[in-house]
């Protein structure tokens, strides 16, 4: 649907704000290396204490124990076996096959129509960079996947340059871009040979968006953070309104009372599929609850958050 659109503010110090995030500039005002300093804070942010989730795995895994011998360097030393036994112990570790990452970042034009400063395009893309960064950190391929008409090479990697070359032409919305998000996923669901995460980060407009999810998380794990605007979830407080659909021009008049996207149809058919399921709003913080999701969803109920 279509809102009033704010004056976005040209903060750049999102940290020393009250605000935190909210402070965030709109990513297509930034210069390259002003727009790639801000997403390493944001990855360090996201990343302080999700260290056991599935996504933010370290990539080794505990195996066993032996003893110490000269050489061994202290820090993989086994601190309880070794008190219990008199005798130094050193951990050791199994690496783990690396699980590729696929984000699929909605760019349609209603992610770009909003009423508040923030959109839930610079929203999405704010989150599908500290994300992708994260993961390459950790040792996974990461593929940023536009869930527009914009194509993009889905071939997950580990370098940082393939990353930024991915998130570039996605940083400056497009008028009159269609929704191809359940395209997206299914395509990468049956591209990914090997079980692999699915990060969607769209306002799923697109219909065929859920049923998409739905099928790829049977072999895929799969997260969806829904983004929302405020004038989507609340009623407008307003008389009659005239609106346009963003994406198909479809013109039709609703009341100050109509909602225009049912959040919680949509988080239950994807919990109800196996996916697990986060919505931010745009005129909120996204940091904290972000962190929070990533850090408890290995080890909690799905979907929680």
């Amino acid at each position: 649907m279509t809102a009033m659109k704010a004056n976005n503010s040209n903060t750049s110090n999102a940290r020393d704000s009250a605000d935190g995030d909210l402070a965030l500039p709109p990513p297509e005002q930034l210069a390259r290396g002003d727009f790639d300093l801000v997403v390493r804070r944001l990855a360090d942010d996201i990343a302080f204490g999700s260290d056991n989730s599935r996504l933010l795995g370290s990539g080794l895994e505990y195996a066993s124990s032996r003893p110490y011998v000269p050489g061994d360097s202290v820090r993989l030393l086994n601190w309880r076996l070794s008190a219990r036994t008199n005798k130094p112990y050193v951990r050791e570790y199994e690496a783990l096959k690396r699980t590729s990452i696929y984000i699929v970042l909605d760019t349609s034009t209603s992610m770009s129509i909003t009423s508040v400063a923030r959109s839930k395009h610079a929203l999405a893309l704010w989150i599908a960079s500290a994300l992708g960064l994260v993961a390459q950190r950790r040792m996974s391929p990461v593929a940023i996947v536009g869930g527009g008409e914009r194509n993009m090479p889905v071939v997950p990697s580990l370098s940082r340059n393939d990353l930024q070359r991915s998130l570039e032409p996605l940083r400056l919305a497009q008028e009159r871009e269609s929704t191809h998000v359940g395209e997206r996923v299914a395509d990468i669901a049956l591209r990914a040979t090997r079980a692999s995460v699915l990060v969607i980060l769209s306002d799923l407009h697109d219909p065929l968006a859920i049923p998409a999810i739905r099928n790829a998380a049977q072999k895929h794990d799969c997260l969806v953070v829904h983004t929302v605007d405020p004038s989507e979830i609340a009623p407008l407080r307003a008389g009659f309104v005239r609106a346009r659909e963003a994406e198909s021009d479809h013109t039709f008049t609703a009341t100050g009372r109509s909602i225009f996207t049912r959040a919680n149809d949509a988080r239950a058919e994807l919990l109800r599929a196996g996916a697990d399921y986060l919505r931010l709003a745009t005129d909120e913080q996204f940091i904290p609850p972000l962190r929070r999701f990533l850090a408890t969803r290995g080890s909690l109920v799905r979907g929680r958050g």
